[in-house]
């Protein structure tokens, strides 16, 4: 039970922190290329950039702790609903596992056997699990979460403010908007190897999203400098 703990908690730290990374690399990106679209001051790019990355970092942080509370308060309240309906209706809970075991393929018999067994050993855990898909007492820590995040936001910041103050100004646009794609081509690819969810879809959808973000910023800021 420790060592799953201590994995989930890790998981969600490495989460956080590449989800930080990421929005910074993107808020900031967009912040500076639509500046250096307006102007082509240096001093005033960064300070925009710089303001951008600590809003990020207050907003990203305190968001990632309001969002992980809530999921734990949400799965304390499930538990509590759940010991209650154990107490008042075991047999329907019992019936409810064991058809879940049934739907995905597994013998009436088989799955009563199963059922019995664990239902014995612990119904609250089973229930919970079968019934709203967490494992108990595996809260994540939303102060670890949020500490992650205000951590790799900055950090993610840092690419696009340094590209786009200290190229040469006849690059640096584009050059900017290279290392940025780049970046979030990693930070993507690292984000769905953690969420498990399709690699090269959620690499694509991030670099469109960032140079979405980039190209839009920059003509605007281009129409309102010119």
């Amino acid at each position: 039970m420790k060592a799953s703990q201590d994995l989930a908690q890790r998981n969600n730290i490495i989460r956080a922190a590449v989800m930080g990374a990421n929005d910074g690399i993107l808020s900031v990106s967009g912040i500076v290329i639509g500046v250096a679209g307006a102007t082509v001051s240096s001093f005033a790019i960064f300070i925009a950039g710089f303001a951008g990355a600590l809003a990020g970092t207050v907003s990203m942080a305190m968001g990632e702790y309001v969002s992980v509370h809530s999921e734990n308060d949400a799965q304390v309240q499930a538990v509590a609903s759940q010991k209650k309906a154990l107490q008042d209706h075991y047999d329907q809970e019992f019936n409810f596992v064991q058809q879940r075991y049934m739907d995905q393929g597994i013998s009436k018999e088989l799955a009563l056997t199963a059922t019995t067994e664990l239902m014995n050993q612990d119904p609250l855990g089973t229930t919970i699990k079968e019934r709203y898909g967490f494992t108990q007492n595996h809260e994540i820590s939303a102060i670890s979460a949020a500490i992650a995040s205000m951590i790799s936001f900055p950090l993610g910041s840092l690419l696009p403010m340094l590209a786009i103050t200290l190229l040469p100004q006849h690059i640096r646009i584009l050059a900017t908007g290279v290392a940025v794609l780049i970046a979030l081509g990693i930070t993507g690819f690292l984000a769905a190897r953690l969420s498990g969810a399709d690699e090269q879809k959620a690499t694509i959808r991030n670099l469109m999203a960032g140079a979405f973000t980039m190209i839009i910023t920059y003509l605007i800021g281009s129409l309102i400098g010119a």
